[in-house]
């Protein structure tokens, strides 16, 4: 989050210089025989500099831990677009994601359930990871990554919080379709994405070359 100051950019500080020369345009005349003055300009205030957000952090979690957070989310998501009831899918979440209404939560994954998307798979294959656990700025957890092949690559993306002394989901998001696998960034930059509801619309991921399917083998 940047400071408050921070929320006005430099061109705010360049039109208060511009009125006070505006203002020092302005010729004031006294008694006769004295000389047109114009008032002193007032200097312009200086500008504080911006303070970087401290940089994410190593999420001090296991990899059983973040396979059971990571398959939990998708399996309940499954389960939810299965049924068309996303009360589970909502009570596992932090209170801010409970904001959102089992109905908005309908809305928001309409798509996948018009599209017929099978996440079963994710309970017996193992996820890449783009993003690796990391603390950011505001204390939640956020990680990446995908599923190769569940028949389709599933990419994710998650935000948890900690409620009570364990995660609790914040934020998912959810595409298909194929991505390059891509280095995990344990130290990515930027801010976490900020928002209670599922994204519907996820960033998506350059497609990856096509590989040939492996051979059966001889009988």
């Amino acid at each position: 989050m940047r400071p408050i100051g921070s929320r006005f950019p430099p061109l705010a500080a360049g039109i208060v210089v511009v009125s006070i020369l505006a203002a020092g345009a302005i010729v004031v005349m006294g008694q006769p025989g004295a000389e047109a003055q114009a008032p002193k300009q007032q200097p312009a205030p200086k500008q504080q500099p911006q303070q970087q957000p401290p940089a994410p952090k190593l999420a001090q979690i296991d990899r059983n831990g973040v396979l059971i957070l990571i398959r939990s989310t998708l399996l309940a998501l499954d389960q939810a677009n299965k049924t068309g009831n996303y009360t589970v899918l909502r009570d596992l979440g932090s209170p801010d994601f409970q904001a959102n209404s089992a109905a908005r939560l309908t809305e928001i994954f309409a798509q996948q359930r018009k599209d017929n998307v099978d996440l079963s798979g994710v309970a017996v294959i193992d996820p890449q990871l783009t993003v690796l656990p990391q603390i950011e700025a505001n204390g939640m957890m956020r990680m990446a990554g995908f599923f190769p092949s569940v028949p389709t690559q599933v990419n994710f993306e998650m935000l948890y919080a900690p409620v009570d002394g364990r995660w609790r989901l914040f934020g998912l998001s959810v595409s298909f379709g194929q991505a390059a696998p891509a280095a995990p960034q344990p130290h990515a930059s930027g801010d976490a994405p900020q928002a209670a509801a599922p994204s519907a619309s996820p960033p998506t991921s350059p497609p990856a070359k096509k590989s040939n399917p492996p051979a059966a083998p001889k009988q």
